[in-house]
């Protein structure tokens, strides 16, 4: 059974509506269980359940020895624990990823603090840094208001492609809705963009 990843990280989420992001997220999901069967879901929501900011008394707690940690330093850790043991054991990641002033929200910039640790998701050899996560898939649904090109006024793109690529994970896929906030053709041209191309992945078998 594939297990799933699903990261809703936009900040328009709440009881009534969701972001962009997250709907097309929640888009792919359906597409890949009508593909696959059941699938084993792990979900993070960000608008219930924030992602802590990674500060020095994290770090500290990270640095401390385990037999010396206080409590409250041995929740820290296995706070940030549970968020590597998630992505661990994913076969695919789902991240939604509203653009905001240009790059990721903040909090799953927190998310990558969290999860990238030396000596478990990376290492440091010789040669340089090594990324210790394989044979995973990542799906990135960019959502923005504007027309943006990776690299120029698009700093998701760049960011997500280095980060995971920096843990292991080069399989990293974009599905990209602009022009939301532009008027009612350009947000309507986006979403029909992002949804062609996650049919396209589904019907070519590169969502797996």
């Amino acid at each position: 059974m594939l297990k799933v990843l699903q990261l809703k990280t936009s900040i328009l989420d709440n009881a009534e509506q969701q972001g962009v992001s997250s709907e097309l997220s929640d888009e792919l999901l359906t597409r890949l269980r009508a593909q696959y069967g059941e699938l084993e879901l792990t979900q993070r929501n960000f608008s219930k359940s924030p992602v802590p900011y990674v500060d020095q008394n994290w770090l500290q707690a990270l640095m401390t020895p385990a037999e010396k940690r206080t409590p409250q330093q041995s929740e820290k850790v296995a706070y940030s624990d549970s968020l590597i043991q998630e992505l661990e054991q994913a076969d695919i990641l789902l991240v939604g990823a509203p653009m905001y002033n240009f790059a990721i929200p903040a909090m799953l910039k927190s998310w990558t603090d969290h999860v990238a640790r030396a000596g478990v998701t990376f290492k440091y050899t010789e040669s340089g840094a090594q990324g210790l996560l394989k044979n995973k898939r990542v799906f990135v649904l960019l959502s923005s208001g504007g027309q943006h090109e990776e690299g120029v006024s698009d700093f998701i793109r760049p960011f997500l492609r280095t980060f995971f690529g920096f843990l292991g994970i080069s399989a990293v896929e974009f599905i990209v809705a602009h022009g939301l906030n532009m008027g009612e053709a350009p947000r309507a041209a986006g979403l029909a963009q992002a949804r062609a191309q996650i049919t396209q992945l589904i019907e070519q078998g590169e969502a797996a």
